[in-house]
């Protein structure tokens, strides 16, 4: 069998035409979401995924402001200049891009972010509301992205077993959150790299989500036939036969295919969700703080 592709394009291009509705009814009040973004350092992998970003606001018709910082600016600098976001009533979300350069502690940061404008879903009391089984709020925007494209793809979550390889408090620990709250209702297990006999313990799920940032980590004999398998991973791999010197591939190896009935490419899978969501977000920030 060879798995129904989970594109996420075409779910998260779903998601943008909802935003846009949602943005045309703010404008008629006056309102213009307003998305703004600071990015520290001249990380290409940022500089692109914030690119994207912008592309997005612009289709959607958000408000995109970016803040660039130098690598060696204070971490002051940057705290000035999130307060001052914060501040601003004409800002709905803000974002500060990762990786932020070594040394500068980013979870200070996220904490120092207001809340209601937290449109990365990071900040102690947006991941606390998730604790409480609660998704009404500014939910973390990849974790968010998986569970809407495994519902467009028609996959059955309630009641199912759902292995999520990866504990991050980005996306292993808010996606497990997500899968076992009420309503979505699957069974859930954590593994990582302590967990005795993972691939027996993936091989038992009907879901699997990986986000352990290991190349092809998980193998065909790995997955159950017929499972979904949703693939988080983003990993640069050595190629001297392209031109640019290596090939992204995920964490799960393009023999699944093979065995899944349903899974998410590398790219044009979860990646595109992740932006679609950060939009969704930015609009509930403009919708509840107007």
């Amino acid at each position: 069998m060879s798995a129904q592709v989970l594109d996420g394009k075409a779910c998260g291009a779903e998601v943008e035409a909802e935003v846009k509705a949602k943005v045309s009814v703010l404008n008629e009040r006056g309102i213009t979401p307003h998305l703004a973004v600071v990015i520290v350092g001249d990380d290409p992998a940022s500089h692109v995924y914030v690119g994207a970003k912008e592309r997005a606001c612009e289709r959607v018709g958000v408000k995109s402001t970016r803040i660039d910082l130098p690598a060696d600016s204070d971490f002051s600098k940057v705290v000035d200049v999130v307060e001052k976001l914060n501040s601003d009533p004409s800002v709905h979300g803000i974002l500060v891009q990762s990786p932020l350069p070594k040394g500068m502690d980013e979870l200070a940061i996220t904490d120092m972010i207001d809340p209601a404008k937290d449109v990365d879903g990071f900040h102690p009391v947006n991941l606390g509301r998730l604790v409480q089984g609660r998704a009404d709020g500014l939910v973390p925007c990849t974790p968010a992205g998986v569970i809407r494209l495994l519902e467009w793809g028609g996959v059955d979550i309630s009641g199912k077993n759902a292995v999520v390889i990866g504990r991050s408090r980005i996306v292993g620990a808010p996606v497990s959150l997500l899968l076992g709250r009420k309503g979505v209702d699957a069974t859930v297990t954590i593994s990582h790299s302590r967990t005795s006999d993972i691939a027996d313990v993936c091989r038992a799920a009907d879901i699997v989500i990986a986000a352990v940032g290991r190349a092809e980590m998980v193998q065909a004999d790995w997955v159950k036939q017929g499972a979904a398998v949703v693939d988080v991973g983003v990993n640069r791999v050595d190629d001297e036969s392209r031109e640019r010197g290596y090939r992204l591939a995920g964490d799960v190896h393009p023999d699944v295919a093979d065995v899944a009935g349903h899974l998410s490419p590398v790219p044009g899978g979860v990646g595109p969700m992740t932006i679609a969501m950060l939009m969704l977000n930015t609009v509930t920030a403009a919708e509840s703080n107007s």
